[in-house]
C-alpha cells in the first residue's frame, strides 16, 4: 500500500472482518466490544492490549480510508463500527477470510491458513487455499506477498501488504523449524481449531456483558 496501515489499524480492521462473520447478531461492534475483540488472547498473535483511545484514533483513520464506517442501531444507543475493506477491495468470501487470518495472526503457511480460517470460511483442500492466495498476490495493487522459505523448513509462508512490506524474522542458529511448518498434522489442526473456538466463545461472552453492563451505566 502507497500509505500502510500501522499493527493498530491491522488489529482493529481484522477484529471487525471477523467479528462480522462470526457473531453477526452483534455485529456492527461498539467501541467496547471492538476493544474487547482487540485484545482476545486466541486467536491473536502477537497479543495487544489496547486502550478506547488508541482504537478511537485508529477508526478515525480508518474511516478517511473507506475502511470503516460508523453506523447506529435502532436497538442500541452506542455508535457501532463495520468494516468496509472486503467492498472497497472488492475481495471476494474467501479473500476476506485469508487477508483476517493473516492480519490477526501473522505471516503462515496455506496449511495453517486453512485451519485457522474454519469458522470463516470453508476451504475445500489446501490448493483452494493457495488458489486464493495467487489470486491476492496478482491484484493490481498486490495484498499478499509468498515469503522466501527459511531454512529447514518444508512450507513457504505468506504475510498481508497492509503493512508494507514485511519483516522477515530470521531463526537463530540451530532453532529448529515450526512443527507445523514440518508436517501438515490434520490432528494438531484440529484440536487448535477446537481450542481457539472455545476461547473465542469466552470472549465474546465477555465482551457481550460488558456491553450489556455499559448500557445500563
Amino acid at each position: 500500500m502507497d500509505n500502510p496501515l500501522d499493527p493498530v489499524g491491522i488489529r482493529v480492521l481484522g477484529a471487525l472482518i471477523e467479528k462480522e462473520i462470526t457473531t453477526p447478531d452483534n455485529y456492527p461492534l461498539t467501541l467496547n466490544a471492538l476493544v474487547a475483540a482487540c485484545n482476545q488472547t486466541s486467536n491473536r498473535a502477537p497479543v495487544l492490549t489496547l486502550d478506547e483511545a488508541s482504537v478511537s484514533k485508529s477508526l478515525e483513520d480508518l474511516s478517511r480510508r473507506s475502511l470503516v464506517r460508523g453506523v447506529h442501531r435502532s436497538d442500541s444507543r452506542a455508535k457501532r463500527y463495520r468494516q468496509a475493506m472486503s467492498e472497497a477491495m472488492k475481495l471476494h468470501p474467501a479473500e476476506t477470510a485469508v487477508m483476517c487470518v493473516l492480519m490477526l495472526r501473522g505471516a503462515q503457511t496455506a496449511g495453517e491458513i486453512r485451519a485457522r480460517t474454519a469458522r470463516l470460511f470453508e476451504f475445500v483442500d489446501v490448493s483452494h487455499v493457495d488458489v486464493t492466495l495467487q489470486a491476492l498476490m496478482a491484484l493490481s495493487t498486490p495484498l499478499v506477498a509468498q515469503l522466501e522459505r527459511r531454512a529447514g523448513q518444508k512450507e513457504v509462508r505468506y504475510a498481508h501488504l497492509l503493512s508494507g512490506e514485511p519483516e522477515v524474522d530470521t531463526p537463530e542458529p540451530g532453532a529448529q523449524p515450526d512443527q507445523l511448518d514440518v508436517v501438515e498434522n490434520d490432528r494438531v489442526g484440529a484440536l487448535e481449531k477446537a481450542v481457539d473456538s472455545l476461547r473465542a466463545e469466552l470472549e465474546e461472552l465477555r465482551a457481550r456483558f460488558d456491553e450489556f453492563r455499559a448500557e445500563f451505566q
